[in-house]
């Protein structure tokens, strides 16, 4: 849990209150706007400082989730049980992992202080469908952590369907868990599992 919490701490840094972007910004562009207006965001907004999980799970919910794939990252993290999933059981698995990366991305979104992001040289072609973003997270203290992103081209834009930090990508991180669970207990034991750890996770923010 602490691994995915870094992934998400790092995330934090790659989103914001971005409404209005165009359909046709190109990806980096896009990102680096995320990026600095949810630096902004957290170190200006004292509610969000403060820990105020209503504030933070309304940016979240309607200013950064709109621009990530949470079917295709759901798909990937599920691996090969995906083909073999029900509708249904496709559609529970999208709810629960949305509302497991929301809980921890609320919580993580208030780490954000006086970190920076840099990013390396873009270069794609018009004919690409998917791209990866490269990018640094500079500290005050530490080294800097590598911050990269795969986007996808959508009919409503780009968006991200997976991160990469330190070297290891998100998707994969869940999907070796994911995958020990189902092969223990089904596609329903990984759908009951997500759910009881997203109850916890309800229930440790309720007492704050």
């Amino acid at each position: 849990m602490k691994k995915i919490s870094q992934f998400l701490v790092s995330f934090c840094l790659g989103f914001s209150l971005l409404a209005n972007a165009q359909v046709q910004e190109a990806p980096d562009q896009l990102v680096k706007r995320l990026s600095t207006e949810i630096i902004e965001a957290a170190k200006n907004d004292k509610d969000i400082q403060a820990g105020n999980r209503q504030r933070i799970n309304d940016l979240v919910e309607n200013k950064v989730l709109p621009y990530i794939n949470f079917e295709r990252m759901t798909s990937l993290a599920v691996s090969k049980s995906w083909r073999t999933a029900t509708p249904e059981q496709q559609k529970q698995l999208i709810t629960e992992f949305r509302t497991l990366l929301i809980h921890t991305y609320s919580g993580a979104i208030t780490q954000i202080r006086d970190q920076k992001v840099e990013f390396k040289p873009f270069r794609s072609s018009p004919e690409d469908t998917e791209v990866e973003v490269k990018s640094l997270v500079i500290q005050t203290r530490g080294e800097p952590l590598q911050l990269n992103y795969r986007l996808e081209k959508t009919a409503s834009g780009w968006k991200i369907f997976d991160i990469n930090v330190l070297g290891a990508w998100l998707v994969e991180t869940y999907k070796g868990s994911f995958s020990a669970e189902v092969s223990k207990t089904g596609v329903d034991g990984l759908i009951k599992t997500l759910v009881e750890k997203n109850k916890k996770l309800a229930a440790a923010t309720a007492k704050k």
